[in-house]
Order: structure tokens, then C-alpha cells, then sequence
């Protein structure tokens, strides 16, 4: 009886799932349908020839009206054959061709969701898909494990049926007996396993949950654009057009991926369900043991750490550490508290000594900041489960201590990893030397030379220690991304402003002149119309700034009323304590209508996820084109439910325009090396140059194009005293 109790049990879940999952494929295909149908319009009939080798003459068709492969699908052969000059073989071809392409539109077109306008066919998903949601990855691991035990029980329970009367058994042969006493055996060990493992409350909770629906749509809704990634992660998962496989995997060469799809992944510990590309990234650290995560900003890389420290904790492991800076400290541990089971201490401020102690006697994730790790007894072999280090590219530069101390510990824990959305900044040879601190075999083989000879030959040969994947490729769903230049022409106040700085060399102060003076300053007129039109649609804006006195003139501007009476929150700088950094973006982020955030891009540019934010405005240029990339990451990464639209101030004619050309080979060659997948070519002058040479080349062009002269050129000032730069996490003050 208690076989046959818990076998219905586990069917049922079954059914309950089913049911679910179809409730979502079933609200899923008209929405995906329509996007097919839309997808299809919009492709010119023209591109019918491209199929076809340019075989198809299609001069008529577009003339009798049919200009897209969605109408010619729709006209059907009995239209297509009355357009003049169209035979049945041309007929033929172009319904062929149609329909090939609309199969691929088929699989590959991605269904976005669009909060600020809920229909009733997109509340009917979102409704469905909650259900899912809400019950969580405890109900999957019930549906998972109903699954198993179905298949062992079932058979059994067939095989004991003669077993169940005393008149069976004496009908039965001697055999049949024989089975039948083994299977009720076998059943009774089967039970007991499963009771001891609390199966069968996890089976009824489970159908509980899959059988409770939302309260009403808007709890549906609002659940939704809290937790947008995991409903898109349970729609790819359903629909069965999850991102591309290769993409998915970084590109990685297939004797690595083999090894890594093979990895076994535990999620007993673990409170949230993964995404493909996650997944695999959490099994590419266990299966490699040392590696560099280099995922785009935005796809989740600290879920997959989670994961893997998730993983070991469940295979027996008891130590951990997380290293970060101290600006996300506090982000570590809610997400690791939020995500997982493991126990976290933080081990940073006064203190420290003594939760390093405790951590050392009772086990779980030491999270503590690169300075603070100076000060702890590097571990002996296999105390560490893992080591985790964030912002890996602030210890890129082998001479300074920090580096040295994440290397020796490194060198110390048996498996390590190190995770950074940009690896590559200026110079190959900094990524190398990440790569050494994990295996200096595959650091060695990377010579110049080979660094030179194009990106899939640089990616196939750090294929064993670094996996990166790209949002294009494995976010399908995320809203659109539209960056605009705004050139503005400098009032002649901002260009008095500007050659009194060129005149003085000083580098710093003519990437800020255009705000110096702010009653006629073009740029700041041209930001309060950004922040005014995005209040006025009600989107919350973030505003960007290398500079801490731009960021008073911002603030003082837009407490003025542009902002038509929406908060201004910040400015977040480098001397903003870490804790606070975090409470204030959660303070943006609460605020029911529009908002605006000032921060400094290097203070807030890493680690702080600012998707509330769907405007975007970056007050000038950054020397380092990641930077930009890290800012904008912030606002569009998974999680964010809207467009974002980002707006770059830039000044004609002078610096910001000077800027923006010199930095294109290094946008490039960080495309080449860290970002794309194809083969792309670096020039030596896009590796070698530095900030401080590309500030003293700018300083002089200027001078001579205006023909002032005075101090001389100052490239040297992008430090703190001169530039009015907050201390921050990521001020490097290795090489000062």
C-alpha cells in the first residue's frame, strides 16, 4: 500500500507539472505566432532571391503588392499564379523558399514580454509562467525525483501484483511467486529510502505549489518584473529554443565542452534555477579546477560561482572565500544568503581577525576585500574549497601586492576562480598574466606573437582556463539596446572654459570644461532635455561621470526642477562607504515612478546591477572604453524588462571628439581578443598605447590647433589630487 501511495504520489506531480508546462506553451503560441508573423513582414520578398541563387525574377510580385515573405505566405500559390509573368515553377520556388525561411524565423525569433503594455494573450503567459516560478527549483528537484522513482517503482509494482491476494499467490506459478516476493522487497527498501529523504512531503508540497495559482494578474505582473530572468530562463526552457549551443559554450573546442557536459552538477544547496549558458559556466569551473569566467556584464556570473560553491559544499567541502571589492562586499553576501544554503561571514572591517577565526572553526563562505585578504595566513592544501575572486582584472598587474597575495593563494587552493567582464583593457600581456596565476603552462605558450595573430587562435589556446559568452548570444530576450552619440557645439562660454585647460596642458580639466560654467554650459542643457522627456515617461535615469565635481554641477542643475520633481539619488562615489553604495541603489530602484541616479562610473560602473534604470547618460567619454561597457552593463543586463536607451555628451571639436577616434582601436581590440569569436586583427598602436601617453597627445594637438601655449603639457594628471576622481575600488595605485 505504502508503494502504491507514493507511486500515485509521484504520478500525479507528473501530471501537475504537465499540465502546468502546457498551460505555458499553451498562452506561448499565439504570442510566439504573431512575432513569427511580424518577423516575416518585415523581410523584404527580395531576400527570396538569396535562397534561390538569384534564380527567382521578382520585379511583378513587388508590383503587385507582395513586397514581403509574410505576404507571400499568406497570398498562397492560387494568388501568386494570377501576378503576371509568374509560371507555376517560379510559383513553386518562391512558396519553397518562403517557407524555409519562415521555419528558421521559426526557430530562432524570441518572444519579449512588454511590461509597460500588458495584453491579454502576454498576461495569460506571464500568469502561467508564474505558477512555475513560484513554485521554485524545490518543486523541479520533486518533479525530478517523481520522475526516477516512478520508473523504479512502476515495474515493481507490476511484478508484485500477484502478491497483493492469497489466491493469487496459489494461482501463481512458482516463479511468478518468486518475482512477486522480490518485488515487494524491493518496494519496501524503495519506501523506507524515500521516507527517510522526506520524499513524500516533497511530493505533495510540490503539487500544493504547481496547483496554486497567482492571487490576481497584477501579483503575476509585478512578480514578473522583479524576477523577469527566471520567467525568460522557464520560456527558453519550454519553448525549446534555447540560445546556440556553441554560443552558449563560449566556442569552446569540442574535447573541452565533451569534458564539461559530462560535469555533474549538485543542486541540493542551491535556492535558484539556472540558465543553460550558467549551468554549463558552473560545470566548466569544476570540470577545468582554475579558471577565468570572462561572461559580458549582465549574464549572471555571480549565480554561477554560487553554483559551484553550492555544488562542493554538497560534495563535502567546508571553506570558501570570496574576494571583491569592497563595493560589493555587502552584495556578495545578500546574494549568496538569497541563492544558496551556505553559510556566509564577512570578513572585512575591525573585526576581521576574529571572523576569520570563526570561519576557520565552523566552515562556510568567507567573503572579505583585496586589502583585507593582505592580512590572513594564506591556507594549507585543501582547506580552501574554492576561491573566488571578482573584479579579477584589478590584479592584472603582477608588481603590485594585491595581485601577489591572490596569486599565492591561488597557488594554494586546488581549484580557483577568477571572474571579470573585461580580461583584456589595453594590453594582451595583462590578461596573460591572470592566466598565469592560474596555469603557467597555458600563460607561457601565449607569446606576442601568437596574441597578434587574431582572436580565434588567441581564444583556442586560453580555451582551458577562460570561458566567456556574450548577452547577443544567450539573452535572446533581453529589450533593445539603442546608444546614441549627442554631439553638442560648446557655447562660447564652455570654449573660453576649454582654452584656458589647453592652455594650461591640463588633460582633466578639458575633458570637464564643457561644465565648468553651468548657466551656459550646451552639454548640461542637453542633459536636463534627456532626464525631463525620461521623467515625463515615467523611466528612472542613471547618470554617469568619471568626475566628482561634474556630478555636483549635475545634481544642483537638476535639483533646479528639470527633473520635474522626480528624487535625485547620489552622487554614488568612491567615498561612499560600500554598504551605502548598495542601500542607495536599492533606494533608486524603490521609487514607484521616475528617478535619477548620479554615480561615478568607476564607484558604480562594477558590481552594482542598476536595471531599474532604462536611460542611461554617460557625461563624457572614458579613456578606457570598458569603463563605458561596465556602466552600460549596469542598466541592460538579464533581469531588465524595458529598452534601454543610453545618451554619450560629446563636444565637437575638441577633446571628446579627439577621444572617440583615438579610442576606437582599443574598443576594437578588446572586441578581437575578449569579446567576439571571429577572426579580427590588433594593431601594435592599439595594444601599446596608454592612458597617460594618449592624454599627452591630445594635449598637444589641441595646443596646436587652438595655437595656445603655456605649462606645457600635463598627461600626467589622472590622479585623484589632480582630477577630482574618487578613491573608489578601482583607482590603481600600484603604478603611482
Amino acid at each position: 500500500m505504502r508503494g502504491a501511495r507514493l507511486y500515485e504520489a509521484a504520478q500525479a506531480l507528473a501530471g501537475d507539472h504537465g499540465r502546468a508546462v502546457e498551460a505555458v506553451r499553451a498562452a506561448l503560441g499565439p504570442i510566439h505566432d504573431a512575432a513569427v508573423q511580424r518577423e516575416l513582414d518585415a523581410i523584404p520578398v527580395a531576400r527570396l532571391q538569396d535562397i534561390t541563387e538569384g534564380r527567382l525574377r521578382l520585379g511583378n510580385v513587388e508590383k503587385s503588392g507582395l513586397r514581403t515573405v509574410g505576404r507571400v505566405l499568406e497570398a498562397g500559390p492560387y494568388r501568386l499564379r494570377q501576378v503576371p509573368g509568374v509560371g507555376q515553377r517560379t510559383v513553386d520556388q518562391m512558396i519553397a523558399a518562403a517557407r524555409r525561411l519562415s521555419e528558421a524565423v521559426h526557430e530562432t525569433v524570441a518572444v519579449h514580454i512588454d511590461v509597460d503594455r500588458p495584453e491579454p494573450d502576454t498576461t495569460a503567459l506571464v500568469t502561467a509562467l508564474h505558477v512555475l516560478v513560484e513554485a521554485g527549483p524545490d518543486a523541479r528537484r520533486a518533479v525530478d525525483r517523481a520522475a526516477v522513482l516512478s520508473e523504479r517503482l512502476g515495474p515493481l509494482l507490476a511484478e508484485a501484483r500477484p502478491a497483493a491476494g492469497r489466491l493469487r499467490m496459489l494461482l501463481a506459478g512458482r516463479e511468478k511467486r518468486d518475482r512477486a516476493l522480490a518485488a515487494v522487497t524491493g518496494i519496501r527498501l524503495l519506501v523506507d529510502e524515500a521516507e527517510q529523504a522526506g520524499l513524500p512531503g516533497l511530493l505533495a508540497q510540490a503539487s500544493v505549489d504547481l496547483l496554486r495559482g497567482p492571487s490576481t494578474d497584477v501579483a503575476a505582473w509585478t512578480d514578473f518584473e522583479l524576477r523577469s530572468a527566471e520567467y525568460y530562463g522557464l520560456l527558453a526552457e519550454i519553448s525549446g529554443r534555447p540560445p546556440g549551443t556553441a554560443a552558449a559554450e563560449g566556442f569552446l573546442p569540442d574535447e573541452i565542452a565533451e569534458r564539461v557536459r559530462t560535469q555533474h552538477l549538485d543542486d541540493s544547496h542551491r535556492r535558484v534555477s539556472l540558465r543553460g549558458y550558467q549551468a554549463f559556466g558552473a560545470r566548466f569551473v569544476l570540470a577545468q579546477r582554475k579558471v577565468i569566467l570572462g561572461d559580458e556584464m549582465g549574464l549572471g556570473k555571480t549565480i554561477q560561482a554560487i553554483a559551484v560553491l553550492a555544488h562542493l559544499a554538497a560534495e563535502g567541502q567546508g571553506h570558501f572565500v570570496v574576494v571583491c571589492p569592497a563595493s560589493v562586499l555587502v552584495n556578495w553576501t545578500r546574494e549568496i544568503e538569497a541563492r544558496s544554503a551556505l553559510r556566509v561571514i564577512v570578513l572585512h572591517g575591525p573585526d576581521r581577525h576574529d571572523a576569520f577565526a570563526d570561519w576557520k572553526e565552523r566552515g562556510g563562505v568567507g567573503v572579505t576585500t583585496f586589502d583585507a585578504l593582505r592580512g590572513f595566513p594564506v591556507p594549507g592544501g585543501g582547506e580552501v574549497g574554492l576561491l573566488v575572486v571578482d573584479e579579477a582584472h584589478s590584479v592584472k598587474n603582477p608588481q603590485a601586492k594585491r595581485s601577489q597575495t591572490v596569486a599565492l593563494w591561488a597557488e594554494h587552493c586546488e581549484r580557483a576562480l577568477f571572474m571579470t567582464g573585461t580580461p583584456m583593457e589595453n594590453r594582451v600581456a595583462e590578461f596573460r598574466s591572470l592566466v598565469r596565476m592560474l596555469d603557467s603552462g597555458v600563460a607561457d605558450s601565449l607569446g606576442e606573437r601568437d596574441a597578434l595573430t587574431g582572436s580565434v587562435a588567441f581564444r583556442k589556446a586560453v580555451a582551458p582556463v577562460y570561458l566567456r559568452r556574450n548577452q547577443e548570444d544567450v539573452l535572446t530576450e533581453l529589450p533593445s539596446l539603442q546608444q546614441t552619440d549627442e554631439w553638442e557645439e560648446l557655447s562660447a562660454s564652455d570654449e573660453e572654459a576649454y582654452r584656458e585647460a589647453v592652455r594650461a596642458g591640463n588633460f582633466m580639466a578639458m575633458r570637464r570644461a564643457a561644465y565648468l560654467r553651468p548657466g551656459k554650459s550646451a552639454k548640461l542643457d542637453r542633459l536636463r532635455e534627456i532626464v525631463r522627456e525620461a521623467g515625463e515617461n515615467g523611466q528612472k535615469t542613471v547618470v554617469f561621470s568619471l568626475f566628482r565635481d561634474v556630478l555636483g554641477v549635475v545634481g544642483e542643475a537638476l535639483a533646479a526642477g528639470p527633473a520635474d520633481g522626480a528624487p535625485v539619488f547620489g552622487p554614488l562615489t568612491g567615498s561612499v562607504p560600500a554598504g551605502r553604495r548598495q542601500r542607495i541603489v536599492d533606494d533608486f530602484a524603490a521609487v514607484p515612478g521616475p528617478a535619477v541616479l548620479l554615480a561615478q562610473i568607476q564607484a558604480a560602473g562594477v558590481g552594482l546591477n542598476m536595471q531599474a534604470a532604462s536611460v542611461v547618460v554617460l557625461c563624457e567619454p572614458q579613456v578606457k572604453p570598458t569603463l563605458e561597457h561596465q556602466a552600460v552593463a549596469r542598466a541592460h543586463r538579464m533581469g531588465q524588462v524595458r529598452p534601454v536607451r543610453v545618451h554619450r555628451l560629446l563636444a565637437t571639436g575638441g577633446v571628446d571628439e579627439r577621444m572617440v577616434r583615438m579610442l576606437e582601436d582599443k574598443t576594437r581590440l578588446f572586441d578581437a581578443y575578449a569579446r567576439r569569436s571571429a577572426v579580427a586583427e590588433a594593431t601594435p598602436d592599439a595594444v601599446d598605447v596608454s592612458d597617460t601617453e594618449l592624454a599627452r597627445r591630445i594635449v598637444e594637438e589641441e595646443q596646436a590647433r587652438l595655437g595656445v601655449t603655456g605649462g606645457g603639457p600635463r598627461s600626467g594628471r589622472l590622479r585623484e589630487a589632480d582630477d577630482g576622481v574618487g578613491a573608489g575600488p578601482h583607482v590603481d595605485r600600484s603604478r603611482t
